[in-house]
């Protein structure tokens, strides 16, 4: 029920800043898209929680969510097959556009952080599935729905952009960014809700940088492999 209910809240969130938005953006702003992103929300946590805790992990002797992160990537993949959304619109695509290189550029020097950080905080290797579900699940299932799916429809229902440094940002990839710190700084236990501004902008500030890297290629490819080694490295060294 905890689960439930800290789904709701978010995405009783992202409602209001989505409405916030309909009034600023009256002209570029789609009703019915907004509430795809909603419905896709509550859909995404329902798969990622294994129906908000009602069906039992298959792999009960695993220390990570297997589970509920593979079935949420198939959910995704399967949004992402439908004619309404498509993979190619949803980034699942390995051509990087024309300014690729900017891009590559941004990529290295957030490997170099992540790496530096890994290194500054060494306690040693972690087991093997810490380091195969960090180096793997994060990335795909995070990035094709935060950055495809959901990423997708926001911008369906905010259509206008703003060039940054030849990335099209627009509201609907600022909420989609908001949406994933809350998603890791929001939290919902004994009828009392919790948030946690560090890990908010923790989370917050590196997302806004996959959304870049996202927007700047037109490929979900290069945020999958950041954001894995920003959880990787660290399990490594």
């Amino acid at each position: 029920m905890d689960q439930l209910i800290g789904s709701v809240i978010e995405t009783g969130a992202l409602a209001l800043l989505g409405l916030a938005g309909a009034l600023l953006f009256r002209r570029s702003f789609s009703a019915r898209w907004l509430v795809a992103a909603l419905a896709l929300n509550l859909v995404y946590q329902f798969l990622l929680t294994r129906g908000f805790g009602l069906v039992p992990t298959p792999f009960p002797q695993a220390d990570w969510n297997w589970a509920g992160k593979l079935a949420a990537f198939a959910g995704t993949l399967g949004i992402m097959a439908l004619p309404a959304f498509g993979l190619r619109r949803c980034g699942v695509t390995l051509s990087q556009g024309p300014h690729w290189r900017g891009a590559l550029v941004l990529l290295a020097v957030l490997a170099g952080l992540f790496t530096w950080m890994a290194v500054s905080a060494a306690d040693g290797p972690d087991d093997l599935e810490t380091i195969l579900f960090q180096w793997t699940m994060p990335g795909f299932d995070e990035e094709f729905f935060y950055r495809g799916t959901l990423l997708l429809a926001l911008n369906e229902a905010f259509r206008g952009r703003m060039n940054v440094l030849k990335a099209p940002i627009g509201y609907g990839g600022l909420l989609s960014t908001v949406l994933f710190g809350l998603t890791h700084a929001l939290s919902y236990s004994d009828g009392a809700v919790g948030f946690d501004a560090f890990t908010f902008a923790i989370t917050g500030v590196p997302a806004l940088l996959l959304l870049w890297l996202r927007e700047r290629t037109g490929s979900l490819v290069m945020p999958v492999i950041g954001h894995n080694i920003a959880n990787g490295m660290s399990t490594l060294i």
